[in-house]
């Protein structure tokens, strides 16, 4: 797979050739069907929108981001994009609008905050990631795919030999092990970024419940006789 750039038009890309069965949907002015299969990650770029699930309809506008197990559809004038991780069963969720700056340290100036976080660890995550003017990037590479879709500013997208230019719209694919990097000139940039793996997060023997249950004043994740044995 090699890296690709995407505008905002109704389509629906098969990405599987990656290192994970992933779905890209983009969706402009019309309805959009989510099927059962997959865990669904949304982010509206504009307009609002109602996300209709088990007959329950949640308002979304222009800036907020859901993770949505299962069959679901999006109704109404908007536009955005959907990456439908089609071997995972995640948590339904909604949140934003999003926050102007990052929540936590990146690279070379630029912040990130965690969207949708993954419930496990291993788990897929959505991101926001922020850069100030004048930003050069490390050049660097991910373990796997990225999938983003530019939602403010502008600046480009580097690689050795080719630079790509980056407005509000533009969908980017990333493919594992391609070296890159974000470059930003007089403006800001913000993308939201789809992770389809982590290495990071909470794990069935290290989570706040089991950390902070007490017996005898010692921790239940230092008892292992007494945890319960989850098969997932």
């Amino acid at each position: 797979m090699t890296l690709t750039i995407y505008k905002l038009q109704p389509q629906t890309i098969d990405l599987s050739q990656g290192n994970f069965p992933i779905l890209l949907r983009i969706w402009q002015g019309n309805a959009l069907e989510l099927p059962a299969d997959g865990t669904h990650f949304g982010y509206v770029y504009q307009g609002q929108a109602d996300l209709v699930r088990q007959d329950n309809a949640y308002p979304l506008r222009a800036g907020m981001y859901f993770c949505l197990p299962g069959v679901g559809k999006i109704e109404a004038e908007s536009s955005g994009i959907v990456i439908t991780h089609m071997n995972y069963r995640g948590m339904f969720s909604l949140g934003g609008p999003m926050e102007s700056s990052g929540r936590l340290a990146y690279i070379d100036g630029g912040s990130s905050s965690l969207l949708v976080p993954p419930v496990i660890r291993g788990d897929p995550c959505l991101n926001a990631l922020y850069f100030p003017p004048k930003v050069d990037q490390t050049l660097h590479t991910h373990p796997s795919d990225r999938i983003g879709i530019v939602v403010a500013g502008s600046g480009q997208l580097e690689m050795p030999q080719t630079a790509i230019p980056l407005e509000p719209g533009v969908i980017v694919v990333i493919p594992a092990h391609s070296l890159h990097k974000f470059r930003t000139l007089e403006h800001n940039l913000t993308v939201v970024m789809f992770h389809p793996d982590s290495d990071a997060g909470f794990t069935h023997q290290d989570h706040p419940m089991l950390n902070r249950t007490l017996v005898e004043g010692v921790s239940a994740a230092k008892l292992p006789h007494i945890q319960t044995n989850l098969n997932r």
